[in-house]
């Protein structure tokens, strides 16, 4: 036995029971000794390729860490699958960036070598976060490590796509979808963030009313007015055609101008009565309500605004403009004309892309659509049917007004970097899109096919080599099928589905939910029973944490000064509730703590040198001391394994620091100390000490695994397992 001296120190000890942790197997299920054969899976929500470690890694991770290490020394088969996230948008942007600074950028470079210089940057960077994952002592199984980009992983995700197609779930189609000029690509609702900004609210003269409008740049593709149907202020002018004095776009940029154009007034229950005048004009290329609207109504659709966020030819003289530069200017000219009634500072919500922070133009795009309304039933009735629980309860809410109010999912992304489209267009035909709803004028490769090979011979023109979509699959199409794409064939049939899903509240129906229907869709069956939410890391006075804004907190420093016990139990500390207000003072605590079990253990192995089966089974009691002692050990016991299985990791964290450090240490150790010097009672105490320590240190390693593995390892105890990770904890 290696005895316990001087103050635990984690730098000395923590690599190395790292390191013999992986070395033993026993992170990967199949190496466990005695398990019982039933599994417990978890799933790591998959850190972008391009992440660094931070606090709300540290924390979801933590949780999960918890969650494993129990039910593994409870005897199951414990599987956590880690991996990353090919992350399309963000990589791509590193690398432009990256590009940048050497003077080039991706089209000089084209497609191919484009995605071979990502490649580069992933294989020297993205495996970093790993490393740092192992620092704060999380326990997946690293020989299963996925990448959503490996062969197996994209093969899988080609077939889903097919697999939608030919069920008639996925089609192409041509409508208003939310664009970020800065990374060239449509975004999904969920991918959008908002920010207040102080704006504009400008009445515009049409015809007979005022419009209120933040947009006056739009109002060339304005193809319709609309009013609530219960408006009774315009029910006389819905279904008619109006006249109206416009502001002309044709002539100089020094003479504004009017110009009469015809507009019709549509009745539409997706007007805000209280916004404005109560009527709104329609733009169906630049708004997607003003799109629903425009389909719903049969509204013409004229594009004003382009890729690049710049204006179009139907913006006349004012084409080739920036948005902001175009609002500026007619502005001015719409006060010149006197069409613009009065203009008032106006407090709103912009849309801007969740990676780089521009602002996002809607725009008409062809894209691809999956259609959901089938799909979100199935991920209803999962959770309605009590097939999974999300806890805490109350985030089924947001999970089913979504699900219950969703619209179909663009999937197609105009990047380069992620799984390409498997589909293949003939180079010889043409088609126009054009319909009776949508005139425009605009032609593109025409007929294609969905095929995971390419053909080697074109069906349409028996002539061309057909042509692979540019398009790649966002990436919450891939990510979605996380629980199951890439495994083995016998990985998938022993291990989905898995067990417990812990993530943040911001990807519940980004990710949550998509792969609960995907899981129903490909595997037959849910791919989690349970899914817990927790909290958002805070700075001290309640701010998000950002390392643009210098508000981030790195734990990786915690760890360096403290220790990852310490950060763990600070972590664990402080998340009694969603929202964490970060307090360095928990860490500072949690280094105390280590010490005080530390001197403790030690404490009880001077008296109790040898363990002949003490520490293996419950003692009787002598005194009242003993009495107390091992009932409250019982009860604490009983009440952290409960708490732990519902999740309420803070209050057992508290619960078992406030039995040992008081009750053990404070009241049962000073006892002892006399139990320990007299004959009738010395055996027995020394039985008790060694009983309660086997047992805490089990009880205490879910939570900080480093410091009980080493004072697991100097102990004496009679059929001492390999590692204390491999206990019982029963």
């Amino acid at each position: 036995m290696e005895s316990i001296s001087g103050a635990y120190d984690p730098k000395k000890t923590e690599s190395e029971t790292y390191k013999k942790w992986e070395e033993s197997g026993y992170f990967n299920p199949d190496n466990l000794p005695e398990n019982k054969g039933e599994n417990y899976i978890a799933y790591m929500p998959l850190p972008n390729v391009t992440g660094t470690l931070h606090m709300g890694h540290a924390l979801n991770n933590t949780f999960q860490d918890i969650l494993i290490r129990f039910h593994r020394m409870r005897g199951r088969k414990t599987l956590w699958f880690p991996g990353t996230d090919h992350a399309g948008i963000a990589t791509q942007f590193v690398v432009e960036k990256q590009l940048k600074k050497e003077g080039t950028n991706r089209f000089a470079l084209g497609r191919e070598k484009f995605v071979e210089k990502v490649w580069e940057w992933k294989n020297q960077y993205g495996n970093i976060i790993y490393d740092q994952l192992k620092k704060l002592g999380i326990s997946c199984d690293w020989s299963r490590v996925r990448f959503t980009m490996d062969d197996a992983y994209a093969k899988d995700v080609q077939n889903a796509f097919v697999h939608y197609y030919e069920k008639g779930l996925l089609y192409r189609g041509y409508r208003t979808v939310n664009w970020c000029p800065r990374c060239a690509t449509s975004l999904s609702d969920l991918e959008l963030e908002y920010k207040e900004e102080e704006a504009k609210l400008y009445y515009i003269q049409y015809g007979p009313f005022t419009l209120a409008t933040t947009r006056p740049e739009t109002k060339f593709g304005d193809t319709g007015l609309a009013v609530n149907p219960r408006d009774s202020r315009y029910k006389d002018y819905v279904g008619k055609e109006l006249d109206i004095e416009s502001l002309s776009t044709e002539g100089s940029l020094d003479t504004p101008q009017k110009k009469k154009n015809k507009i019709i007034v549509v009745a539409d229950d997706a007007v805000d009565v209280e916004f404005g005048t109560g009527i709104i004009k329609v733009t169906p290329a630049h708004d997607l309500v003003d799109f629903e609207i425009g389909s719903r109504h049969h509204l013409p659709l004229v594009q004003v605004i382009d890729e690049e966020g710049k204006m179009t030819e139907h913006a006349g003289k004012y084409e080739g403009m920036k948005t902001a530069d175009a609002r500026k200017k007619i502005v001015e000219d719409l006060k010149t004309v006197g069409l613009l009634k009065k203009e008032e500072p106006y407090t709103h919500n912009v849309a801007v892309c969740y990676r780089c922070g521009h602002v996002i133009e809607p725009i008409p795009s062809k894209q691809w659509f999956l259609k959901m309304e089938t799909l979100a039933k199935t991920a209803l009735e999962a959770v309605k049917s009590g097939t999974v629980k999300i806890h805490p309860e109350n985030f089924e809410k947001p999970y089913t007004a979504w699900l219950e109010n969703i619209k179909d999912w663009t999937i197609s992304r105009q990047i380069w970097w992620g799984h390409q489209l498997p589909v293949y267009f003939c180079k010889n035909t043409q088609e126009v899109i054009s319909n009776s709803q949508f005139p425009i004028s605009n032609k593109e490769k025409g007929k294609y096919i969905i095929s995971l090979e390419k053909p080697k011979k074109c069906p349409f023109c028996k002539q061309c080599e057909m042509e692979q979509a540019p398009d790649v699959l966002d990436t919450w199409f891939s990510s979605a099928l996380w629980p199951f794409a890439g495994l083995s064939e016998s990985d998938q049939k022993k291990y989905y589905p898995g067990t417990t899903l812990i993530t943040a509240r911001d990807i519940l129906n980004l990710w949550v939910a998509r792969m609960i229907f995907s899981g129903i869709e490909f595997r037959g069956e849910v791919p989690f029973k349970d899914v817990l939410i927790h909290g958002t890391i805070l700075t001290k006075d309640g701010k998000r944490m950002s390392k643009s804004l210098g508000t981030g907190i790195d734990p990786l420093k915690y760890i360096d000064m403290y220790g990852a016990d310490a950060t763990r139990f600070g972590i664990v500390w402080q998340a009694s509730g969603q929202d964490i207000r970060w307090d360095e003072t928990a860490i500072v605590a949690g280094k105390k703590f280590l010490n005080k079990l530390w001197n403790a253990s030690r404490f009880v192995l001077t008296q109790a040198e040898k363990d002949d089966g003490q520490s293996l089974r419950a003692p009787n009691a002598k005194t009242d001391a003993d009495t107390k002692i091992l009932e409250a050990f019982s009860k604490i016991k009983t009440s952290v394994e409960k708490d732990i299985a519902q999740f309420e990791f803070s209050k057992a964290l508290r619960d078992l620091y406030e039995f040992f450090w008081h009750e053990f240490c404070d009241v049962y150790l000073e006892t002892s100390k006399k139990q320990l010097g007299e004959e009738t009672t010395k055996e027995n105490t020394a039985h008790i000490l060694l009983f309660i320590l086997r047992e805490s240190l089990k009880l205490f390693h879910p939570f900080v695994p480093f410091v009980t593995e080493e004072i697991y390892g100097r102990c004496p105890f009679k059929d001492k397992k390999e590692f204390l990770m491999v206990e019982s904890i029963l």
